[in-house]
């Protein structure tokens, strides 16, 4: 037997807990109606729909609706576990998720996980106890079995930023193999021969397959060498500590192009090649990826391997939301293409 929602006088001194049946009864309409209009409006003709609005608004209720979630056992809120809050790529993926999500109705939870399994492992804690209806995650760890766990729990999984890597769940991801390509093949084609790819750690996928396809058209060009410098974060510190590295190679022996596994390395590259008295990008060119919007307003514009960062989000709300609607729902692996956007940091 379904239990009637319940809403709550904000502005009572007495702290007194309302139904619907006070709103309804000061609207002038049904119970039912009242619920559609709390759960489903758009089953409720227009200008009912606003009047009742207009009661509970000027009644001062609002809906407590922790305690039906709780009975219902499922929360309409959706979490989303990402490697970096701090890089604009992910904010933008977000913001995306929210927009959507927003047209249903449903809050986002946004956690960090700063690409530390143990954190990742918390957040994934939180949200099995929050019940959340949904969970967007770029895992760090190897949490295939948590996914899982959670799934048979009822919790909605999709994998966003990597391929799932198995058909047990949907994932929504750019190409990352093609990035790469399309970033070294840009630096081949500007005449540098000695290239390094920063990065890293080297188990992020991310960085695996930038990796593999800057390998791939330095393997087909001839002359051409890579060389891979891992770096342990994914972040302007980094990124300057590996560029100091590399000047100190000197100038015979430094690479004369530098592509970076995403922009907040190649920003901090940039900075420490300015700092060191090397010109960009005469003596060396700079590759970033994801094309924050840092890249372009950089000192020195930054080229880029440009993601559709919110197109990403708003395909995997999507993708979650069918999956919530339907959990026996085919399972999608969703690849979005990179695009080359070509700035100073390369050409001058």
């Amino acid at each position: 037997m379904a239990t009637e929602p319940r809403l709550t006088r904000a502005a009572d001194p007495n702290g007194r807990s309302v139904s619907v049946k006070d709103v309804a009864a000061a609207a002038g309409v049904s119970l039912g109606t009242v619920s559609n209009v709390l759960n489903r409006p758009e089953k409720v003709l227009p200008a009912t729909r606003d009047h009742v609005l207009a009661v509970i608004d000027d009644l001062g209720f609002v809906r407590n609706d922790a305690a039906r979630q709780l009975r219902a056992g499922t929360n309409r809120a959706v979490g989303m576990i990402v490697l970096d809050v701090r890089n604009p790529f992910f904010t933008d993926v977000a913001q995306g998720v929210e927009e959507r999500l927003g047209e249903h109705r449903r809050p986002l939870i946004l956690g960090n996980s700063g690409q530390d399994a143990r954190r990742e492992s918390t957040y994934l804690d939180l949200f099995e106890e929050q019940r959340v209806s949904g969970l967007l995650i770029t895992p760090v760890g190897q949490v295939l079995p948590r996914l899982r766990r959670l799934r048979d729990r009822g919790t909605a999984v999709v994998v966003v930023d990597r391929r799932a890597g198995t058909r047990e769940f949907s994932s929504i991801a750019v190409d990352d193999k093609r990035g790469g390509r399309i970033g070294a093949q840009h630096l081949v084609d500007t005449g540098r021969r000695r290239i390094a790819f920063v990065g890293g750690p080297k188990g992020l996928s991310q960085v695996k397959h930038r990796l593999q396809g800057a390998q791939e058209v330095v393997d087909a060009t001839v002359g051409a060498q890579l060389t891979f410098v891992e770096t342990p974060t994914m972040d302007a510190v980094a990124g300057r500590r590996a560029a100091d590295q590399l000047v100190a190679l000197g100038k015979r022996s430094r690479p004369d192009a530098i592509f970076a596994a995403n922009d907040l390395i190649a920003l901090g590259v940039l900075q420490a090649l300015t700092f060191a008295g090397v010109r960009v990008p005469d003596d060396v060119a700079i590759m970033g990826y994801d094309d924050i919007d840092f890249a372009a307003s950089a000192a020195i514009p930054l080229s880029s391997v440009r993601q559709p960062r919110e197109q990403l989000g708003r395909v995997a709300a999507d993708t979650l939301l069918d999956v919530i609607a339907d959990p026996g729902a085919k399972v999608r692996d969703v690849v979005l293409e990179p695009e080359l956007v070509v700035r100073r940091s390369t050409v001058g």
